[in-house]
């Protein structure tokens, strides 16, 4: 989910460029400050779909590009996970979504505003299958990806929904207001493509 902090989104032609304040199986190796980083991003029948490079973009703001290809037609939740492992038999024993071993959202210490540091702008894919995307972050520097057990990009079946919550919504409590789904991920649904994050 992204924040209202400084976002602007410029959608033309199926391929998505942001400006926003704010591999394979196995486990990411650590990073250095400034040195670039990337994925390679598979779906769950391990065929790859896309690529990612994180790199430095000065002023302690990270440049994230990527570019998908054979999924889905629509908007997508696009989020970096906490855990540098993309296995696709790892299920959540709620959901039964794969790639379960990357963990919730990434963030550096806690998240406010329903917003997690790892929330980036949704992901458009175009009738043809492919999407491309750029977009500059404030919220993590590339060094910060490479925690002790690293961290992923995840590609969600459906958009997310930045927080937007509808009157309609309820949470657990009977008030009004974004439930657990909701705050866990945006309502982007099953994960549908993974990538560990190493350095390039």
């Amino acid at each position: 989910m992204v924040g209202k902090d400084r976002l602007a989104l410029l959608v033309v032609l199926g391929v998505g460029v942001a400006t926003l304040g704010a591999t394979a199986l196995g486990k990411a190796t650590p990073g250095r400050d400034g040195a670039p980083a990337g994925a390679v991003i598979k779906n769950t029948h391990g065929q790859t779909v896309g690529s990612l490079q994180v790199e430095d973009a000065g002023n302690g703001k990270s440049k994230i590009t990527v570019a998908v290809t054979n999924l889905p037609a629509g908007f997508h939740g696009f989020h970096v996970h906490a855990t540098g492992v993309c296995d696709p038999q790892s299920k959540d024993p709620a959901t039964g979504s794969p790639f379960f071993s990357a963990g919730g959202h990434y963030d550096v210490g806690s998240h406010v505003h329903d917003h997690h540091t790892g929330d980036l702008p949704n992901l458009l894919v175009g009738a043809d299958g492919t999407g491309a995307a750029s977009m500059v972050t404030d919220r993590f520097r590339v060094a910060q990806l490479f925690d002790g057990d690293g961290s992923a990009i995840m590609i969600h079946a459906l958009a997310d929904n930045h927080a937007n919550i509808p009157d309609r919504y309820r949470n657990e409590k009977g008030e009004a207001g974004p439930d657990a789904v909701t705050l866990n991920a945006g309502d982007s649904g099953g994960r549908i493509a993974c990538g560990v994050i190493t350095r390039s």
